[in-house]
């Protein structure tokens, strides 16, 4: 070709370059919400959804936003050796053993010390490979490699309907994954080709929230399963089921992280909503979020602030929740001064003639007490109970 000739596939990689080129805008998405929700709780998130979506352009910018590599791995063309390790043999094996070595893209992570792992098409994946990615997801381990902590998992899984001979997931790998279901908006698709697309909000967690935050989401998750103890674990009977989200004591703890992510960093209705069906199933799901819209628990830390102020709530559900919150911020920001403002909120039971709902709240608050704390008033209306726990003994 003449050296003074323009180069054709030079000019066409400019005009590729150029119809590549968008920016995006903030944009309210929950299901955007809701992925970066899961990520910053550190829960592994399970993307769901049809070939061509827009899953991979997601998680690019994702990664992006929070500025940190993103390795993408399709779990259908690897075998399990991929993410267990392959052997190597050492000097000598009988003293130092075989470790296992890790793949290059789990290298690069551990060097970087944070980013995003993508495992694509994982419900094409033949059984053995999930097994092994199981111990990616529960372990954090990569052969003889540990992945840091600020490293996230995310997943992506075409339904079997679609996808080329594709698995249900098996039921020990599905319960750890916050399950997600990707959609496209033709709106939201109209605007991309013009050149903007929507993008993903970073969660904040705001550190003055974090303790009150974790609070109430013990207290919301403790007292539904109090009131429906039958959810706290629901196996599936079909196989798609059990490939999906569904309740376990594993799922209602993811739960409980991403309502305490939720109300730390103030996230949206939809957002959080779409983040907890998504590790709890839908049935649980909506039985929980239709409890919290009527529960309303005021601030645990509000509330120690000045206890004297605060009236128990009239319903038994939002009491013995309110309760157990109460008793989670004190023993997540713990000082004599907190101990002493729970009791007195305790003792509030004891005066509207409920000492039986703040009773498991009372042994418990009891059993944070620094031995050289004197032994508040509010607490005798609960002298009984405690003596009967053991929190107090008998002669106390």
């Amino acid at each position: 070709m003449d050296p003074l000739s323009p180069d054709p596939l030079a000019a066409a990689d400019a005009l590729n370059a150029r119809a590549r080129a968008s920016r995006t805008e903030p944009s309210e998405n929950p299901q955007l919400e809701a992925l970066a929700l899961a990520v910053t709780a550190n829960l592994p998130v399970l993307l769901w959804g049809e070939p061509g979506i827009g899953k991979s352009a997601g998680m690019e910018q994702l990664a992006a936003g929070l500025d940190v590599p993103l390795e993408t791995v399709i779990a259908s063309v690897h075998e399990p050796s991929d993410f267990a390790g392959l052997p190597i043999i050492g000097d000598d094996p009988a003293t130092t053993g075989v470790p296992m070595a890790p793949p290059d893209w789990a290298v690069r992570l551990a060097a970087a010390g944070r980013g995003l792992v993508f495992f694509d098409e994982l419900s094409s994946a033949p059984p053995a490979v999930q097994a092994a990615l199981l111990r990616v997801v529960l372990e954090r381990r990569v052969g003889s490699l540990s992945l840091p902590e600020p490293i996230r998992v995310v997943a992506a899984a075409n339904p079997p309907s679609s996808a080329a001979d594709g698995w249900h997931l098996s039921p020990p790998l599905a319960n750890r994954f916050v399950h997600l279901h990707w959609t496209h908006d033709p709106r939201t698709v109209a605007r991309g080709m013009a050149g903007t697309w929507p993008s993903v909000t970073i969660p904040m967690v705001d550190p003055g929230k974090a303790s009150g935050a974790v609070a109430r989401a013990r207290g919301a998750v403790s007292g539904f399963l109090t009131a429906r103890p039958g959810l706290a674990h629901h196996l599936p009977a079909d196989a798609e089921g059990r490939g999906g989200a569904w309740p376990s004591p594993r799922t209602w703890e993811m739960a409980l992280r991403l309502l305490a992510v939720g109300y730390a960093t103030g996230a949206s209705r939809e957002g959080l909503s779409a983040a907890v069906v998504g590790a709890i199933g839908d049935g649980a799901g909506i039985e929980l979020l239709s409890y919290l819209e009527e529960l309303d628990l005021p601030d645990p830390d509000r509330v120690l602030a000045n206890p004297e102020a605060f009236a128990l709530p009239k319903r038994g559900d939002r009491q013995l929740a309110f309760l157990t919150a109460v008793v989670s911020a004190v023993q997540g920001n713990i000082s004599r001064r907190r101990w002493e403002a729970g009791w007195v909120v305790l003792a509030k039971a004891v005066d509207a003639g409920i000492p039986d709902v703040a009773a498991r709240a009372a042994v418990d608050l009891a059993a944070l007490r620094d031995t050289d704390w004197p032994v508040p008033s509010g607490i005798d209306g609960f002298i009984d109970i405690l003596r009967l726990s053991g929190a107090m003994p008998g002669g106390g």
